[in-house]
């Protein structure tokens, strides 16, 4: 058996995990793509949720003021402030004198407004409260509490808008929703409905006046004020009594605010203005206490009549007939509540559900990306800090690997179906400056790749044919086959520069190094795509590969240029069939065996890019599927001692957080930058969009002018960031469905034209 089969002690191949296991020749079904496109879905659902309860999604802040309201009747400007419809006529009842309905707006808050229902415990008083249903979902217990309290609850629009400026659709949403949270929250629906910026009844307008009607046919009390604390303004809290206390001893539905904004003003004159409002003889009721209490208001000098519901002494009673439909049938105070059906009730605590599901995620997410943000920046820094020393030092003329390199060296080039690029391929090889000797194998092709470079007649190429094995076997048979000790292994669509296989080989100088990766640059760069991948190949991989070298952790040399000690190869059992991704898998096998993985970046060789968003999706989810494969594989690496534990512990989590976690998260980025152009402030957002786009805009550059790249191709950046970018997105949130569903993948031939031909050596395409 050839040693390449064999399993030293030292180098031994960790087992394939039996989930992102070996890989077999079977496509992933495409169900995989769907659910990539499922949790992006609905991560935006989510996001819209969020603003919507936010009034973010939706939000219309206008809000109108001095319209006529010549088509309002007299009766309802000048009546009192409970207006009902009751058949079909509009009607208006007053509070009571020597009563007080003390009503709280923009509730319910988690702070506010359980400290306002602990002073009305603490002084034995109800309050109807008026609920934004956007709240009610978010702080569904602080209305439960305010229910289980004895107190009244009416519908306050679910996001707080001006109906007088929705359509009738929207109008009905707003309160369909509203109810449905209250449902969910309390098990209840309400017939109070008071609206936004409404306040007196002579504040109705021509254009207000449809909406309280159509609420009025539909069984709703919209409630109005008589007395407004203006608390909202923060007067002093003496300001707030003044204003809130009723004149002549009159009856008042009294406005306050239990939400907001900074309501301690209102706190601090709260227990104040009901202590000095009992001590003028006031009794304090809900709306529908205080309806009940004027339909008795004939009766009132009757010895037996009572003037108004007492605060709490109807709040807990249980012997109260019940009727029909009523949730807090004992209690005249809650009479404006009916118990909520099977059904409503569900729907309601669906709602609430994915509200709390929202309110975790989001802000969860929100944090996550601040994270993210930063090990970005700090990314950048890192990689442009130790590029430019891994330029300086590599590119001083004090530096040198030690001897030079002359000896011949084996490159091997596996082909499968590679007619249209192997002549090319071969070719450059052919004017090599290095002597080399060339083994092509054909991997069963099936086009005619070995009879081509047969027929070339170039010296020192050896054609051996082999059944189609994939490409990890192609390459093990080449080594076998090898003459020599070091081996250089290039892809067949590949072509190198005369002098690339000198340079890229001189690093052997030192003994320590066991692998060597170059600098693949895309060939066929002059469209679109081909520009989308140069600037990643320039920017992401290669400045990439200086940090790695100078943190002494490469994770990946490239398959298409690579060379390796043939000992080295041998010793860790060659090329892997474990996984997709050979080039990491044998690289993470180095590291762990102890060998140095350094970078070559003059020894360029140019590859051909795919040239379709297919092909390109086919190739990258092959490459991030396998890198993730071969990450899985090492795990062990991280308990380690050695070597292998330094991998383990430096590179491992680089490559993870950087290649796979940072990535998943990215497109939260783009997302929550959309969000916030829609919905938020467009300019500041377009402006943080702009600055980042910059800093990487920044770390090209660099990237460019350390590879003698032309900087005409940044131009293409800005696009890059909007479409190429999310395209890999997808692509790795796919890798990562496959990859936790256990899918398998098979090698997959992209199609290729053979337009990258090689350039003289040191000159750059462009």
């Amino acid at each position: 058996m050839s040693m390449l089969h064999g399993r030293s002690p030292a180098g031994r191949r960790h087992a394939a995990p039996s989930r992102i296991g070996r890989v077999r020749r079977q496509a992933a079904p495409r169900p995989r793509v769907v659910v990539a496109l499922l949790l992006l879905l609905g991560l935006v659902s989510v996001m819209l949720l969020d603003g919507y309860l936010r009034a973010e999604v939706g939000n219309d802040q206008r809000v109108r003021s001095g319209a006529s309201s010549s088509k309002v009747p007299r009766s309802v400007l000048d009546g009192g402030p409970f207006l009902s419809f009751e058949g079909g006529t509009a009607r208006t009842q007053s509070v009571p004198d020597k009563t007080i309905v003390l009503t709280f707006d923009d509730g319910p808050d988690p702070e506010w407004t359980q400290q306002v229902l602990d002073i009305l415990d603490d002084n034995d008083v109800p309050g109807t409260f008026f609920l934004v249903g956007s709240m009610i979902s978010r702080y569904p217990d602080v209305v439960r509490r305010m229910v289980d309290d004895g107190n009244e609850v009416g519908v306050h629009t679910f996001t707080h808008i001006d109906l007088s400026y929705q359509s009738s659709a929207r109008v009905t949403r707003e309160i369909a929703q509203t109810q449905l949270a209250l449902a969910g929250a309390a098990g209840i629906t309400t017939t109070l409905f008071r609206a936004p910026y409404s306040s007196t009844n002579d504040a109705i307008d021509n254009y207000s006046w449809p909406v309280y009607k159509k609420l009025g046919a539909l069984g709703y009390t919209s409630v109005f004020i008589d007395t407004d604390s203006e608390d909202w303004q923060k007067p002093g809290v003496g300001k707030i009594i003044k204003w809130a206390t009723p004149k002549d001893g009159k009856g008042a539905s009294v406005l306050f605010h239990d939400a907001g904004g900074d309501r301690a003003q209102t706190l601090k004159a709260l227990p104040q203005y009901i202590k000095k409002m009992k001590a003028k003889g006031y009794t304090f009721t809900t709306v529908s206490g205080a309806r009940n209490a004027q339909s008795t208001q004939r009766t009132r000098n009757s010895p037996d009549a009572q003037t108004a519901p007492s605060a709490r002494a109807t709040r807990h009673t249980q012997d109260a007939p019940a009727a029909p439909g009523d949730a807090r049938q004992s209690n005249p105070d809650q009479a404006a509540h009916r118990t909520a059906d099977t059904a409503t009730r569900w729907e309601g605590r669906a709602l609430l559900a994915a509200v709390a599901v929202a309110e975790w995620t989001v802000p969860g997410l929100a944090a996550a990306l601040v994270v993210v943000g930063i090990a970005v920046m700090a990314r950048f820094g890192m990689m442009l800090l130790l590029a430019r020393r891994h330029h300086r030092q590599r590119n001083s003329g004090r530096f040198s690997w030690g001897p030079a390199v002359t000896e011949p060296v084996t490159v091997i080039v596996p082909a499968y179906n590679e007619k249209e690029c192997i002549a090319n391929t071969l070719g450059s090889l052919a004017a090599s400056t290095h002597p080399i000797e060339i083994i092509v194998v054909d991997d069963g092709s099936t086009d005619g790749t070995a009879e081509i470079a047969e027929s070339l007649g170039l010296p020192n190429v050896r054609v051996v044919r082999q059944e189609n094995a994939g490409k990890s076997a192609a390459l093990n048979n080449g080594v076998r086959q090898a003459r020599y000790g070091i081996v250089v292994m290039m892809d067949g669509d590949t072509v190198f520069e005369p002098d690339t296989v000198h340079r890229l080989v001189q690093p052997f100088g030192d003994p320590e190094v066991g692998a060597v990766a170059g600098n693949a640059k895309v060939g066929n760069r002059n469209t679109v795509i081909g520009a989308w991948q140069h600037i990643e190949y320039v920017m992401g991989f290669n400045l990439d590969r200086r940090m790695y070298d100078l943190l002494r952790c490469m994770p990946t040399i490239p398959g298409a240029i690579g060379a390796f000690r043939r000992e080295a190869l041998l010793a860790v059992g060659g090329m892997s069939e474990d996984t997709l991704a050979e080039d990491t898998d044998i690289t993470i096998a180095l590291h762990r065996a102890g060998r140095r993985v350094v970078y070559a970046e003059h020894a360029r060789a140019w590859t051909e890019a795919p040239a379709s968003l297919g092909q390109l999706w086919r190739q990258r989810h092959r490459w991030s599927y396998g890198t993730m494969q071969a990450l899985w594989k090492h795990r062990g690496s991280v308990t380690d001692r050695g070597p292998s534990g330094r991998f383990g512990r430096v590179g491992m989590p680089l490559v993870v957080l950087f290649q796979i976690v940072t990535p998943v998260f990215a497109p939260l980025i783009d997302v929550f930058t959309l969000y916030a152009m829609v919905f938020v402030d467009f300019r500041m957002s377009l402006l943080a969009w702009t600055a980042v786009l910059l800093v990487q805009l920044v770390c090209a550059a660099y990237a460019f002018r350390l590879d003698g790249e032309r900087y005409r191709y940044l131009l293409m950046l800005p696009l890059q960031q909007l479409a190429y970018r999310q395209l890999m997105y997808l692509v790795l949130i796919h890798s990562c469905v496959t990859a936790a569903t256990g899918g398998r993948l098979r090698w997959q031939k992209l199609k290729r034209t053979g337009e990258v031909g090689a350039p003289a050596s040191g000159t750059e395409s462009g």
